[in-house]
Formats: structure tokens, sequence, C-alpha cells
């Protein structure tokens, strides 16, 4: 796994590790939403489930809870691989 992988970039199945989750002027409550539900550093997460059309939203394992996510949202979680 490429160490600049966002959540939205990882496939199937796959399992990764939270490194952080991104801010920014539009995104900064996002942000701080996904951190509360689990997103947080080092929590490994897991893309369950795509969409049929277009991949989004997508079914994501965050520790034991699974949630459903936007790729835009998906896009602000950075991975690092697990080693």
């Amino acid at each position: 796994m490429n160490t600049t992988l966002c959540l939205d970039q990882l496939p199937l199945q796959e399992v990764g590790r939270v490194k952080c989750v991104r801010n920014s002027l539009n995104s900064d409550l996002m942000a701080r939403q996904l951190e509360d539900i689990g997103f947080v550093q080092g929590e490994h997460v897991q893309v369950l489930k795509r969409a049929w059309l277009g991949g989004d939203p997508m079914v994501v394992r965050v520790g034991l809870s699974t949630f459903a996510l936007r790729k835009s949202e998906a896009q602000l979680i950075e991975l690092e691989p697990i080693k």
C-alpha cells in the first residue's frame, strides 16, 4: 500500500491504518465528526463494499463499527500501511 493512500483509494477487503484525518477550510467540521465516530490515528479500517455505480457511497469498517461514507468524506482520511 502506498503511504499517501486515502480511504477512498483502499482496495476492497484490504486493511489499512488511519494516519490522520485531514481538514481544510471547507471540511473542518467533517474532519471532527469523522474523528468522533472512530477514525482516529492507529485505528484499523477496511472498505467492505462500494455502491454499484461510481462506488459512492462505500461501506467501511473502522475498529468494530461499520459506517456508510461518501467518497468526499473518505478522501479526508489518510492511511498508512500495516507492517
